[in-house]
């Protein structure tokens, strides 16, 4: 049984949003346009910079070591947490346009940093091409360096969260038409900021490593300002939410008030009503249905007395009693945990080749033939390749002759796409120290510092490395978005980036306690040395392969059930989920 209200909270907080008759007009692939726009000039300018990072940091500043694996791997991890705080912002105060656009203003101040870094020798320590007796930074220059990273940290975390979220918002997802848009637009993004990442790793990479540093950051900088500049220019085309107060707020409401209603038995009656007030369409497009999936999160919506409600029929202590609204918001959030924490899985084994691949690749022979160099960030570009390839092969080849030749709509299941994803995951570690364990022993042999190895030895891992992004990332981006209503986007932008950033961290800690465990009692460590070849990094990448098998194991028999095979039942505007996710989620109810 449930109470309805038509009273709203007086504490939510709005934008100024497009007209309801204009916002009807607005959306669909017209906007997206301007969306995908902007997000590519934004990549190709991010990624420049990730990309060949460690190469900036270990060539123009000296660093290498531990020091220099915890300075990429924490501000990676740093860009991805601090889309937390921009999903707060976006969805109680700025909404998810302006998040974005101050965003992207934040990343061209910081990119800006850098570039002054590249080409003001004074904010660099000294030239050195002999790692032993190389001057270190000093500490202001680490301090503007810093200053660089945490503003292009700052602006990720408001523009990460929140695109994928907006493109979302361009279509009604209500409708089958428009889930079928939602998915194709999942692809497509992704499809469009790779070609973006492609342009950036081959053609600002090599202005960076072989022309000048200055003009190679000069670019990203300048991209910047251009996918400001073209989001402006679609504003009147885009559907734009209004921001409903902090949805965190409301979680940790509902568990006050579960804890505080914690001696409700659910089970004993049926006759339980529940706090259910009437939702605004245009700011909650879909209400959510209360389900029995983690029942004891329910006991917050139960109304005990009258006196819980005032005479609008608002509660009298929001800390007490929440409405089914926010209950279920909650547990859509606990729902994609398990998932979640697979996720974290996958991305720990992306995450080494932007440090320790790169770092390969600077000990390997680069030249192809007797002239040309290739830079070793270019390697990233097989992954992209890959990736590009097989979501251009999956939406233009397979999904249309599947079509013709079965009458219907032969998908890959998200189940099947992510444990797929972890299983390329597995491979790539593998291989990296096959190719590692070559490279090493081929450099001793021949007693230099850089081994004779080509450096296309690379490819497979990174081609591996692609494909469990290809698989495992976008099935995994796409499983957070489709569990949330409309007013949670932002959240699951979010908790994707989160996972990557522990993704990055895990590993920054893993790196750490190998290094320290392996240095005990005057041993050679098998990590911290700047010269790979005094390193066992073959050992380390086959930890990390040994981790993604328990990965595996945990996503077959654990959470791969949260994975439903089903679309969310729709109907109108309220959404419950299918019977399979509330099945496997009672296990945690009261």
């Amino acid at each position: 049984m449930a109470f309805n209200s038509t009273s709203h909270s007086p504490s939510t907080q709005h934008e100024d949003s497009v007209p309801p008759s204009t916002s009807r007009k607005a959306g669909g692939w017209r906007a997206i346009a301007y969306i995908l726009g902007n997000e590519s000039f934004e990549k190709l300018a991010s990624m420049s910079l990730i990309a060949n990072l460690t190469v900036y940091l270990r060539t123009k500043y000296n660093l290498g070591g531990i020091f220099l694996v915890n300075v990429v791997t924490i501000w990676t991890g740093s860009s991805n947490v601090l889309s937390i705080a921009g999903a707060v912002v976006s969805d109680a105060y700025l909404g998810r346009f302006l998040t974005l656009l101050f965003g992207s203003i934040s990343s061209l101040v910081g990119m800006g940093t850098i570039a002054l870094t590249a080409a003001i020798p004074e904010l660099r320590p000294p030239a050195c091409h002999e790692p032993s007796v190389c001057e270190q930074p000093r500490g202001w220059q680490i301090v503007v360096l810093l200053l660089g990273l945490l503003l292009l940290a700052t602006g990720a975390g408001g523009i990460r969260p929140c695109n994928i979220a907006f493109g979302a918002d361009q279509f009604d997802t209500r409708t089958e038409k428009g889930r079928a848009r939602l998915e194709s637009f999942f692809n497509w993004w992704y499809f469009s900021f790779t070609i973006a990442l492609m342009i950036a790793l081959t053609g600002v990479v090599y202005v960076q490593t072989n022309i000048s540093w200055a003009i190679g950051f000069a670019i990203p900088t300048v991209c910047l300002a251009c996918s400001i500049i073209i989001f402006l220019i679609g504003r009147r085309t885009y559907i734009i939410r209004k921001p409903q107060g902090s949805i965190f707020i409301d979680m940790a409401k509902v568990i006050s008030a579960s804890i505080k209603k914690r001696k409700v038995n659910l089970r004993q009656s049926s006759d339980h009503t529940f706090y259910s007030p009437a939702t605004d369409e245009e700011l909650e497009p879909t209400k959510l249905m209360l389900t029995d999936r983690f029942n004891c999160l329910n006991k917050a919506a139960v109304i005990l007395d009258s006196s819980e409600l005032d005479c609008q029929g608002q509660p009298t202590d929001s800390w007490r009693l929440c409405s089914v609204q926010q209950v279920e918001q909650l547990k859509c959030l606990v729902g994609i945990v398990p998932v979640w924490c697979s996720a974290i899985g996958c991305f720990v084994v992306m995450d080494q080749q932007n440090t320790f691949g790169n770092l390969q690749g600077i000990q390997m022979n680069q030249f192809l033939g007797p002239h040309f160099k290739v830079p070793p960030a270019w390697m990233g570009n097989t992954s992209m390749l890959a990736l590009s390839f097989w979501i251009f092969i999956y939406q233009s080849l397979y999904l249309p002759t599947s079509r013709k030749i079965m009458k219907r709509d032969a998908r890959i299941t998200l189940k099947e796409k992510i444990r797929t994803g972890i299983v390329m995951s597995i491979l790539c570690m593998v291989m990296a120290g096959i190719v590692e364990k070559k490279r090493r022993e081929s450099a001793l042999k021949h007693g230099s510092h850089v081994s004779p190895l080509s450096i296309g030895f690379l490819l497979p891992q990174f081609v591996l490395s692609g494909l469990t992004e290809a698989f495992a990332a976008v099935a995994i981006m796409e499983f957070f978005t489709v569990q949330m209503p409309e007013s949670m986007r932002s959240i699951a932008g979010a908790v994707f980036f989160l996972s990557l950033s522990i993704g990055s961290y895990l590993s920054s800690l893993i790196v750490n306690i190998i290094h320290v465990a392996t240095g005990k009692n005057g041993r050679q460590p098998w990590l911290g040395d700047h010269d790979l070849n005094k390193n066992r990094l073959d050992y380390y990448y086959f930890i990390i392969a040994s981790l993604g098998v328990i990965n595996f194991v945990y996503f077959t028999f654990f959470a791969g059930n949260y994975v439903s095979s089903k679309k969310a039942i729709t109907t109108g505007g309220d959404l419950q989920l299918d019977n399979h996710s509330i099945s496997q989620s009672r296990k945690f109810s009261a």
